[in-house]
């Protein structure tokens, strides 16, 4: 017998929408998303909330984890501005971790700042570790709010609004005005690269700009 069709729709899931428990209790927002190579939808990240997270305990330390891989089969329902998942807030604080740390070697400069951190002074986060991100390298990460720049020239194009897909297929990504950008426009997800982790970029010239379409929310 065929597998009942699930009822949830990639273009449902909205950056920015907040995240339940089953027990009602609110896990935290919806951040980022996890495309794969073929630019389906594989997973959401989650900020969880101070209160859920215990974050509020530790108000200063970058090291802890706040950010929650969600796979889609544990998704119960969707809408715009609501994510309910069929996890208890218990099962919930188990999902694995989008970050992690591990050691990495570092420069007699680091070296000092890292010396000055412990009178307060320096990078909360220290040099001899790095972060990584838990998703597979062929995955790409799109993160509301994150800058986007026109190619390799550093002009900025504006920021992530929200991520647009049709079926289960990123079609692109809704951009905010910033920069060279003077309206709201969909940015098609064939121009959509990613150099680092600060940025996505637009693999355009500015004067392909004016035939980005315009983004129209639906009423």
């Amino acid at each position: 017998m065929a597998e009942p069709e699930s009822a949830l729709k990639a273009d449902d899931f909205h950056l920015g929408a907040h995240v339940f428990a089953s027990d009602g209790k609110e896990v935290g927002e919806l951040v980022h998303v996890l495309v794969d190579g073929d630019y389906k939808l594989k997973a959401l990240i989650v900020k969880e909330n101070h209160g859920f997270s215990g974050h509020w305990l530790s108000p200063g330390s970058m090291l802890v984890n706040d950010e929650l891989v969600v796979p889609l089969d544990v998704v119960k329902d969707v809408d715009h501005d609501r994510v309910d998942l069929n996890l208890t807030s218990g099962d919930a604080r188990r999902l694995p971790p989008y970050l992690s740390y591990r050691e990495k070697g570092e420069t007699v400069g680091e070296e000092v700042e890292d010396e000055a951190a412990v009178l307060g002074s320096g990078p909360e986060i220290p040099h001899w570790l790095e972060q990584v991100a838990n998703k597979p390298a062929s995955e790409l990460e799109i993160d509301g709010g994150e800058n986007v720049m026109l190619g390799h020239t550093g002009k900025k194009l504006g920021t992530v609004k929200d991520v647009l897909f049709d079926e289960d297929q990123l079609v692109g990504v809704v951009l905010l005005p910033e920069g060279l950008l003077k309206s709201e426009v969909i940015l098609p997800r064939r121009f959509l690269a990613r150099s680092d982790d600060a940025a996505l970029f637009a693999q355009l010239d500015e004067s392909d700009l004016e035939h980005l379409e315009p983004f129209q929310a639906k009423s």
